[in-house]
């Protein structure tokens, strides 16, 4: 996926009405890269989603040594799916210190996603966050 995340808030900003906030989250969750089946298992799964998501992470050393972490993700429903997108976009690239350190509950907030995801999505979104924070926090400990 090539958008980044203040892309998203400009878009998000610029969309007054929710129904097109809907469909660009829909249209997010298409641009990214489809999981093969070999990558669709239970291990790679978010515990505490109500839809099925799938969240894989690599953790690579980057030029300073810190670890680095990239994430693909997938769902079988569109809009999670365009959640997934927002959560990778977020978090990709980031060293697990950063991951640690970034303010997810202000970007939503500025994103108008709590007041308007049901709380089954609100919940699986936050299980989302945390299986990255868990990632980054075992990164940090091995490094």
């Amino acid at each position: 996926m090539t958008t980044d995340i203040s892309e998203i808030l400009e878009t998000f900003d610029f969309l007054d009405d929710w129904e097109d906030r809907y469909k660009y989250l829909i249209d997010l969750g298409r641009e990214l890269p489809e999981l093969s089946s070999d990558e669709r298992i239970d291990a790679n799964k978010v515990r505490g989603c109500v839809s099925q998501v799938w969240l894989i992470t690599n953790v690579k050393a980057g030029a300073d040594g810190k670890s680095v972490l990239t994430f693909k993700g997938d769902s079988d429903a569109l809009i999670v799916q365009g959640l997934v997108a927002i959560v990778t976009t977020l978090f990709n690239g980031k060293t697990a210190r950063e991951i640690l350190d970034t303010d997810v509950e202000s970007l939503f907030a500025k994103l108008g996603l709590q007041d308007h995801l049901t709380p089954q999505r609100s919940n699986g979104l936050r299980s989302m966050v945390e299986r990255i924070r868990t990632d980054a926090q075992n990164a940090l400990a091995v490094a």
